[in-house]
């Protein structure tokens, strides 16, 4: 037991922001930096119209399992990493605390028909219902994955309440992470205007 012990404490810790593509994984990426955790990125892909505050990504990290020698690199930082490859990361020598977006589905496929829009790419290859069970599907095989290894512990964030009520969230947040994080500022990040695709 005592083995165990020390091993949980000086095994490294990642922060790790995950959920559906629009579900607002960007936005709370953006509050962790404001509350005091800097983000792992490369600024390779740049703000735009459909994220004017920045994407926070980093490109290796769409290499796992293949790559994982930049998981050092993210000690003590946040990455986002998109829902499907938490299932790639190594389940040894790291604990990671993942910040689990949820948003109405409805809402992340009008927000991916809008980005669609604006790129200039077709928006009906696949149907809504299709989607809407593709994700699903996809989400029950995560959460259970998450749910079967001990290295993870998970925060279910719901972007729809979090917009609406910033200041509940902040705190529980931080208290997830277990930091003192600066609230006030986390608060300040989520911006009603940039919700535009509610139901």
């Amino acid at each position: 037991m005592a083995f165990s012990f020390l091993k949980n404490i000086f095994t490294p810790e990642i922060t790790v922001v995950s959920g559906l593509p629009r579900s607002g994984t960007s936005m709370m990426m953006k509050m962790l930096e404001a509350g005091g955790i800097p983000p792992l990125q490369d600024n390779i892909r740049t703000a735009d119209e459909d994220n004017p505050k920045g994407y926070y990504e980093f490109e290796r990290v769409k290499k796992l399992p293949k790559d994982t020698a930049w998981l050092p690199e993210a000690k003590n930082k946040a990455v986002k990493i998109i829902a499907l490859l938490l299932t790639k990361l190594p389940l040894k020598g790291y604990r990671y605390r993942v910040i689990f977006m949820r948003r109405d589905i409805e809402e992340i496929l009008a927000s991916q028909k809008q980005m669609l829009i604006r790129r200039g790419e077709a928006t009906d290859k696949i149907s809504d219902e299709e989607m809407i069970t593709t994700y699903h599907r996809h989400l029950s095989e995560v959460l259970a994955f998450l749910e079967a290894n001990k290295c993870f512990s998970v925060f279910f964030v719901n972007y729809n309440d979090l917009m609406r009520n910033p200041e509940d969230w902040a705190p529980r947040i931080a208290a997830f992470l277990g930091k003192e994080m600066d609230a006030e500022a986390m608060k300040a990040v989520v911006d009603p205007k940039l919700y535009r695709n509610r139901r």
